[in-house]
């Protein structure tokens, strides 16, 4: 089957056909110039608006994926999109945190097509 250049409606731009369906929303192709991090905030970081903080921050942003507070009293973040995005928001949240923040950690993991949006996950 022959691939075409599809419109994509996300981006306002043609995109190339990623499969037999040419399916090129954000919902099924991941931008090669997205990275993903997975990010542990821990510190006084649970009952301080800080997920709520973090989702407006990252709404500022080209990025997608999740925050939600775990049983330890830390907070897990992941974080997709252009690398300098995710740097600079993190970054953000630190600083806005940065009396409640103890460590933060960082670390690379693949991305994943099936997160669209930024969002609060519990």
């Amino acid at each position: 089957m022959p691939r075409h250049n599809r419109y994509d409606s996300h981006t306002g731009k043609y995109a190339k056909d990623n499969g037999p369906y040419g399916l090129v929303n954000r919902e099924w192709a991941i931008n090669v110039d997205q990275t993903a991090k997975h990010i542990l905030f821990s510190g006084q970081v649970q009952g301080v608006g800080f997920r709520y903080t973090a989702r407006h921050i990252a709404g500022r942003y080209n990025i997608t994926g999740f925050v939600r507070n775990l049983p330890d009293g830390d907070v897990e973040m992941l974080a997709q999109g252009p690398d300098q995005d995710i740097d600079n928001c993190i970054k953000e949240i630190q600083d806005y945190f940065a009396g409640q923040i103890r460590d933060t950690q960082i670390e690379p993991v693949p991305c994943n097509s099936r997160y669209t949006d930024f969002r609060v996950t519990f």
